[in-house]
């Protein structure tokens, strides 16, 4: 039921977070009308947030959002599921535009690793305005090649060269496609 609930959010907040995220402004309505179905319960509407004169801030729950969904390429369980992304480690700053999330591998030999932080970097990367810095990166400990991992998420043009590999973003965007 939980799974259900989050991939139907995942879905729904692909499209309308994806909408209202990529849209900014333009998806004020509608991210005002789906965020009100999807927060509800959740917690409550401020003001600041139905006042569509201003632009959305994206804040460290709508990253959440767009991760939380993102498939394990082994398990079949989402990174939220798994622990491998959390709310308290990712990090917004929509005035600065730089956007931090750490995630944490299954174990400290995962050899997905590097594939898990692409994945995240890529639904990032689809879904944020172009403003946006991104840093993806291992929380500190958890992983035996955390310093080799961080360095090549954090080189664009070796994500740029992985992404054009047809095999690895066929993988990456399984891990991105929701799960029927």
């Amino acid at each position: 039921g939980g799974g259900g609930g989050g991939g139907g959010g995942g879905g729904g907040g692909g499209g309308g977070g994806g909408g209202g995220g990529g849209g900014g402004g333009g998806g004020g309505g509608g991210g005002g009308g789906g965020g009100g179905g999807r927060r509800s319960g959740e917690r409550p509407v401020t003001a600041r947030e139905e006042d569509d004169e201003l632009p959305d801030a994206i804040d460290d729950r709508e990253i959440f959002d767009l991760i939380r969904s993102i498939n394990d390429p082994e398990h079949p369980l989402t990174l939220e599921e798994l622990n491998v992304v959390e709310q308290v480690r990712v990090k917004v700053n929509d005035a600065e535009s730089t956007v931090s999330v750490e995630f944490t591998p299954t174990i400290p030999h995962c050899s997905m690793a590097t594939l898990i932080g692409l994945s995240i970097k890529v639904k990032l990367l689809r879904s944020l305005p172009d403003r946006f810095k991104l840093d993806v990166h291992i929380t500190p400990g958890t992983h035996a090649s955390e310093h080799a991992v961080n360095k090549q998420l954090a080189d664009k043009e070796r994500v740029a060269a992985a992404l054009e590999n047809s095999h690895l973003l066929e993988v990456v965007n399984q891990c991105l496609s929701a799960r029927s």
